[in-house]
């Protein structure tokens, strides 16, 4: 017995979708039966969802910088009209990092990434509840970090929006549990994925790491699935503003 078929027919929409974590919990999500709009700043996003369409017919795509806030509320707009004008879920995952120094990164830099990790996040979600709350139901995942816990290293602006995502993720959820809209937010410790490849082609700090996660590796991208298959399903309406690490146990060391 497949216990998510509650997620069959579902709708979502996936930010940061064409390539590591995001595309790791897209496919997830079209595993479990859900139709799935990617939205990524990435020109290879139309052959990434070409390329999934041969095994998921009911996935589309939306070439769009989050960074630029104005553009969101028509950017949100088409996505769920792609969607046939259903939203079930949204899935907050596009972000972005700059590895460096706290006092050689540029403040333009510093206030790039809190648009899209932050306020992207904010207005995104905003727009998607209006939607929700008119039929008493949504999930809202956001994608927080264990940086949001921890300062990190050379990740001032990285770690401090992670920070901003978790307490926007219990704040909203004090706002919206009410109304029926569950939001809740996924905490990925290290991953093999593009954005930490600075880590990844570092080999004494990446076996620092390596020895301070019990796992004793690196987590693979399809392994958010569960988590977010479970966020989004109905065996998880009452859970609302929790931080779900997916960390190899990094945090418990």
């Amino acid at each position: 017995m497949n216990v998510l078929l509650d997620l069959q027919n579902k709708t979502a929409v996936v930010t940061g979708g064409a390539q590591g974590l995001g595309l790791g919990m897209a496919t997830g999500l079209l595993e479990a039966g859900v139709r799935v709009c990617i939205i990524d700043s990435s020109q290879e996003v139309h052959e990434i969802v070409e390329n999934l369409r041969a095994e998921y017919p009911s996935v589309y795509c939306l070439q769009a910088d989050l960074g630029e806030v104005d553009k969101l509320p028509s950017v949100i707009s088409e996505a769920i009209k792609l969607l046939d004008d259903e939203i079930d879920i949204l899935v907050n995952n596009a972000g972005i990092h700059k590895s460096m120094e706290a006092s050689k990164l540029p403040l333009q830099n510093f206030r790039d990434i809190f648009n899209v990790n932050v306020t992207a996040v904010f207005e995104l979600s905003r727009l998607v509840a209006a939607k929700m709350v008119q039929k008493g139901a949504g999930k809202i995942i956001n994608i927080a970090s264990v940086l949001a816990f921890q300062g990190g290293y050379h990740a001032a602006a990285y770690s401090s929006s992670k920070g901003a995502v978790a307490q926007l993720t219990k704040s909203l959820s004090n706002e919206w549990a009410s109304k029926g809209i569950q939001v809740n937010a996924i905490a990925p410790g290290y991953f093999n994925t593009d954005i930490n490849r600075h880590i990844l082609n570092d080999p004494d700090r990446f076996q620092s790491l390596i020895d301070r996660i019990p796992a004793g590796r690196f987590g693979n991208p399809e392994e958010l699935k569960g988590a977010v298959q479970f966020l989004a399903s109905e065996k998880s309406n009452y859970i609302n503003g929790i931080i779900l690490p997916v960390d190899g146990g990094f945090l418990g060391r």
